[in-house]
């Protein structure tokens, strides 16, 4: 009954379970306090209904795939919001001249 409507009917010595008017269950009520009762079968069909419910809406991770995205030049970004140095060049040129200095180059350090 996971996951559908049913009517539920308690006197002092039973508990009646209705789905569309069919008895679908009859226990004896029980008056413990803090106590679970659960049927093993009811237990072993509730958690394989679980799992059916988690697989639909979490795949399996082992058969996941990722969606195939291009990878850009983050200069691509600044051209198109208009972002250059004063001397028209994307920061990334210079980060790219800093990375491949020749010998005798001299750098200028700006803060």
């Amino acid at each position: 009954m996971i996951g559908r409507r049913i009517e539920i009917t308690a006197d002092l010595a039973r508990v009646q379970v209705r789905r569309d008017g069919q008895l679908v269950a009859d226990h004896d009520r029980i008056w413990a306090k803090h106590q679970t009762i659960t049927d093993t079968e009811h237990e072993a069909a509730a958690r394989a209904l679980r799992r059916e419910r988690i697989e639909l809406v979490r795949p399996d991770p082992g058969g996941h795939v990722e969606p195939e995205v291009e990878v850009r030049c983050l200069a691509d970004y600044d051209t198109a919001l208009g972002l250059h140095d004063d001397d028209g060049r994307h920061d990334e040129d210079r980060h790219d001249d800093r990375r491949r200095p020749e010998e005798g180059d001299e750098w200028e350090v700006t803060a």
